[in-house]
């Protein structure tokens, strides 16, 4: 499939990336401890302003299109990132990690998830590229799964059910506890895993399972690879702080299930209509109008939620 950017730009992204996570892990966060909402709200806040940085870049250097291309497909990852959040509260509630690792087992899973969103991108994009048709696929899929939130809520993760955590208990040698604070430590002279090991296996595991949303929803914005992975990597880089600084108030944004059920629903739509024509005139939705339309839906569902909660949130519905 066809990209905007050549390999020097795909190399100067990864390489880019690869640098700041290694100067976040080396040396803003060399030594495990509990990030507080300051550290949060600051890091948040530069991951943004780096990702809408960058956003520019891309409108300037590879025109408007792309430019609409990455803000729109940066705020819908963005916001279906959230769901990742709140299943990392139940991860971290569920196996009670300290609070000084949590900032850890979020790295190295964000890392493992850049890797499984390039292999799902690149595996999506060279299905549209030989079966076009799987694009009305992504677009049903999109609409079923967008009214299911509407209906049903939240998707409902019950860890003790987990077939990965199974698995791994039952396979795998593993200590009792987060002590050490690493992945593996010996014990009677015998490598074993710890705790950790098993939390972070089951953030990547939970990972995939939202992958299968966000990556649909986000070819239905663009069919560009270079669009499609940097906006995912922009929206998943700043995930970690957004976790530390939603982790305490997410519960109260009731109406933002509500808000993601539409965008999908908009979405499917949009990818259904893109090649219809009535009296010769396209049924597409242009860019400028997704952007709009899904920034509405978003806002006008954290406001609500802010200032007209409901007495039972939509969240009460999920359990471990």
């Amino acid at each position: 499939m066809h990209s905007i950017a050549t390999p020097v730009f795909w190399w100067g992204f990864i390489i880019v990336v690869l640098a700041l996570l290694a100067l976040d892990l080396g040396v803003f966060q060399r030594k495990a401890h509990e990030v507080r909402l300051k550290e949060a709200a600051f890091w948040s806040i530069f991951w943004v302003l780096l990702s809408i940085a960058f956003g520019v870049w891309i409108y300037y250097h590879f025109g408007r299109v792309s430019g609409m291309q990455f803000f729109t497909g940066y705020l819908t990852e963005k916001a279906l990132s959230v769901d990742n959040i709140f299943v990392f509260i139940l991860i971290f509630s569920y196996f009670s990690v300290p609070p000084r690792l949590h900032h850890k087992v979020l790295f190295w899973g964000i890392i493992g998830a850049l890797i499984m969103r390039a292999a799902f991108i690149l595996a999506g994009a060279l299905l549209i590229e030989r079966f076009y048709w799987v694009l009305y696929v992504f677009g049903v899929f999109l609409i079923f799964t967008g009214f299911k939130i509407l209906f049903h809520g939240e998707t409902k993760i019950k860890l003790e059910d987990n077939i990965v955590i199974k698995l791994f208990r039952r396979f795998v040698p593993m200590t009792d506890s987060f002590e050490s604070g690493k992945f593996f430590s010996r014990e009677t002279g015998k490598l074993m895993a710890t705790p950790l090991v098993l939390v972070l296996v089951t953030v990547e595991a939970t990972d995939v399972v939202f992958a299968v949303d966000s990556i649909p929803a986000i070819f239905g914005i663009t069919q560009d690879p270079f669009i499609i992975y940097t906006s995912n990597v922009c929206a998943i880089l700043g995930l970690r702080s957004l976790y530390f600084l939603l982790a305490a108030v997410m519960r109260k944004f009731a109406y933002l299930g509500v808000g993601l059920g539409l965008v999908l629903v908009f979405i499917g739509v949009k990818m259904l209509i893109h090649d219809i024509t009535i009296g010769g005139k396209s049924l597409e939705v242009p860019i400028e109008w997704s952007l709009s339309i899904i920034a509405t839906i978003l806002t006008a569902s954290i406001v609500l939620s802010i200032f007209f909660p409901p007495k039972k949130t939509l969240f009460s519905n999920n359990s471990l």
